[in-house]
């Protein structure tokens, strides 16, 4: 139910408003002129004002305006009885939600209520969304080792520019972390961030992947389509794997880094795009130019700034952090209290192998979660029969 403030200098209409609008659960407060309504509407917190749009004005300014000034957060509907559609534009532009003519009718003042709420509610919803994802992209680099104190510094160092990074390292490091730290860091920061898995693509597709294609431009191409560079303009695209790119799409980036413009598939147009690239590979690129799997000008393209993220197993030091930052994010996921881990159990998650890194890492704690009874701490033994760790060689 909301909660409502009424502002209107005729008792007649506050009552038969409140009698409503009371009946319908809804708490009410009305104030008889525009001075208290305004004090009382910076006072407390309301969903929906209805204010009288005839009432005197305030210090030069009518109530609506000054509601406005005040940035009060309520959704205002004006009712008068001198209704006009010159008049309820003129309110509309000014800030209000609706309109309603005097004398007022018991539906359609439901009805103007009920699309108030409605829209307040989806706005806190996609607030509380946008909050979530925010949070999940903002995922910090876990870690105090020299290794990862190295490359915090470096993204704080690089992000700021515009410089193409080129990011190395095993399967499951968090390739794509560093990837989307440098992005949130960057002044693109507001800007799209657009992933692009190129092992994940059919070479015959990618072209269209990322650059897009024009109608017709092959059987299924029944429409005109943004490829990926279009999508990040004035932000950032991560071309992940980019070792697995065909030679075909490699030489169309090349064109695009040099020139900042792109063609799609089938098209003749060129289309500017001001992007920041940004790279990864679990591949030793040098070794795949000498096979002539990868060309040379498009990794020093890429490369102008080289990072590297080491495997889990040559930071064993931050695995206590990961263990703790992955039991909070997945029992708060799951609803249910943190368990304590024993000294013990993070020693003996100390000495894994950890080929998968830190995706590894992720599915144990989970699956370490899964399997410790509520209220009771992770232990060793439970680390040596579920978490299924390869030994260190």
């Amino acid at each position: 139910m909301a909660t409502i403030l009424i502002i209107d200098d005729e008792p007649a209409i506050r009552a038969s408003l409140r009698e409503i609008l009371e009946y319908e659960g809804h708490t009410v407060v009305d104030e008889p002129d525009g001075s208290a309504g305004v004090k009382t509407a910076m006072r407390k917190r309301f969903d929906v004002i209805f204010c009288d749009i005839k009432m005197p004005r305030l210090d030069g300014m009518d109530v609506l305006d000054m509601l406005m000034a005040k940035s009060v957060e309520a959704r205002v509907i004006m009712i008068s009885g001198h209704g006009s559609v010159a008049t309820a534009v003129e309110a509309i532009k000014k800030g209000a939600f609706d309109f309603v003519e005097k004398p007022l009718d018991l539906n359609r003042v439901l009805v103007s209520l009920r699309h108030a709420t409605t829209v307040q509610e989806l706005e806190q919803e996609t607030k509380r969304l946008t909050a979530v994802i925010h949070h999940e992209r903002q995922s910090p680099i876990i870690g105090d080792s020299p290794e990862i104190r190295r490359i915090k510094d470096m993204i704080t160092t690089v992000a700021p520019t515009d410089a193409r990074v080129l990011i190395t390292g095993s399967n499951g490091v968090g390739k794509e972390l560093v990837a989307r730290s440098i992005h949130d860091q960057s002044t693109r920061c507001d800007g799209p961030f657009v992933e692009v898995n190129c092992a994940a693509i059919p070479s015959e597709l990618i072209e269209s992947e990322l650059f897009g294609h024009e109608k017709g431009a092959f059987t299924s191409a029944i429409k005109a389509r943004k490829g990926k560079f279009e999508l990040a303009h004035n932000g950032t695209i991560f071309l992940d794997e980019i070792g697995d790119m065909s030679p075909d799409a490699q030489a169309k980036v090349l064109r695009a880094l040099q020139e900042n413009r792109i063609q799609r598939v089938g098209g003749d147009q060129d289309i500017e795009v001001n992007v920041r690239v940004v790279a990864a590979t679990n591949k030793d690129l040098r070794q795949a130019i000498g096979d002539g799997g990868f060309r040379e000008d498009l990794y020093h393209r890429l490369a102008v700034i080289p990072i590297h993220v080491p495997d889990l197993s040559d930071r064993r030091a931050d695995i206590p952090l990961l263990v703790h930052h992955f039991l909070d994010r997945i029992c708060k996921k799951s609803g249910r209290s943190i368990p304590a881990i024993e000294p013990a159990a993070l020693e003996a998650l100390q000495a894994g192998a950890w080929t998968g890194n830190i995706r590894e890492l992720r599915n144990v704690v989970e699956r370490l979660v899964i399997f410790t009874p509520e209220n009771s701490a992770i232990t060793k033994g439970t680390v040596d029969t579920f978490g299924g760790l390869e030994a260190t060689k």
